[in-house]
């Protein structure tokens, strides 16, 4: 008798959630992303042209400039119909390691839908730094420790707690130089005021190019397509390093699961067409597209190494 209780309510359930599933959307999906322009920007207006044609509902975007905690905080807050979302970089889970009072937390108020897309940063350094690889830069840091500077923007931005993750690993100490803007970083980097810089490829790219800096690595774990024949940091010197910056679309905790999984499935459909990947790399982003679990997963392991990380360097929100 117990087993057919049990397979009634399983029963039951499927069916409610088929159902929760059919009658979604039914009103315009609104999603709240970060500030205009970047890749990030790019790739969400075009998950939102694909799931509007896939939903048969209008889906929209809503930049939201600035700090991560005002639309996650509104769409932790949102109600779980799966009508208001939230696609953001990994800000997301690493703004609460920085700060005090944050709205929200990720992990028990936000469901993932899916890590959607990633771009790996490079390591560069002044020409002026007789260094070519690495292990090189490794060489040079230990035998002068404290001697290099190295630029990034404001605190816990993705070139500073790259370049800590660096040192750390790397059992170095190199010294912050900071800076209000990534721009900002750049220019004082090329000037030759600081050594060295993990940076956006976009940032620095063209002067790699220009040879006004000089490449060493890219950050992910794998070569980028973004950025062919040039080796990881974990490949020349320094194994098991990564450091991306990625975004993810969340939706309130309590959404239904046959929301969350139907969103999961048209937004990798989107990301998985050709055409989007190529777009995409085009902006300077790797599609990723993964399951709802892959993205738990890898927000609680980067919360665990990220936290250490941030809690040895001192790092703190700068007001």
């Amino acid at each position: 008798m117990k087993i057919k209780i049990a397979a009634t309510i399983i029963t039951v359930s499927l069916a409610s959630g088929s159902l929760i599933a059919q009658n979604y959307p039914s009103k315009p999906v609104r999603i709240l992303a970060g500030g205009a322009g970047g890749g990030g920007d790019f790739a969400a207006r075009l998950i939102a042209q694909g799931l509007s044609s896939t939903l048969g509902q209008q889906v929209v975007i809503d930049n939201r400039g600035g700090s991560v905690a005002v639309p996650a905080g509104q769409v932790a807050k949102a109600p779980a119909d799966g009508h208001m979302l939230l696609f953001f970089s990994a800000f997301v889970w690493l703004y609460p390691l920085l700060a005090d009072n944050v709205p929200y937390d990720p992990v028990r108020d936000l469901a993932p839908i899916t890590m959607a897309i990633m771009s790996p940063q490079m390591l560069v350094v002044h020409p002026s730094l007789q260094v070519n690889s690495v292990k090189e830069l490794i060489a040079l840091a230990r035998a002068k420790p404290g001697a290099l500077n190295y630029a990034s923007a404001g605190n816990g931005t993705g070139s500073h707690l790259a370049a800590e993750l660096f040192a750390a690993m790397a059992s170095v100490k190199i010294v912050r130089i900071g800076y209000r803007s990534t721009g900002e970083s750049v220019i004082n980097l090329l000037t030759g005021q600081t050594q060295l810089m993990v940076a956006t490829a976009p940032s620095v790219a063209p002067h790699v190019r220009s040879s006004r800096l000089r490449a060493l690595a890219v950050t992910s774990a794998q070569p980028s397509a973004l950025l062919p024949g040039l080796p990881t940091i974990a490949s020349t010197g320094v194994p098991g390093y990564e450091s991306i910056t990625q975004w993810g679309m969340f939706a309130p905790a309590k959404t239904p699961d046959a929301i969350v999984r139907l969103l999961n499935q048209e937004t990798v459909r989107v990301l998985n067409r050709t055409d989007m990947k190529e777009k995409l790399l085009g902006a300077g982003v790797e599609t990723v597209a993964s399951s709802p679990e892959e993205l738990t997963a890898m927000i609680k392991a980067e919360m665990t190494r990220m936290g250490k990380v941030i809690r040895d360097a001192g790092i703190r929100e700068q007001l």
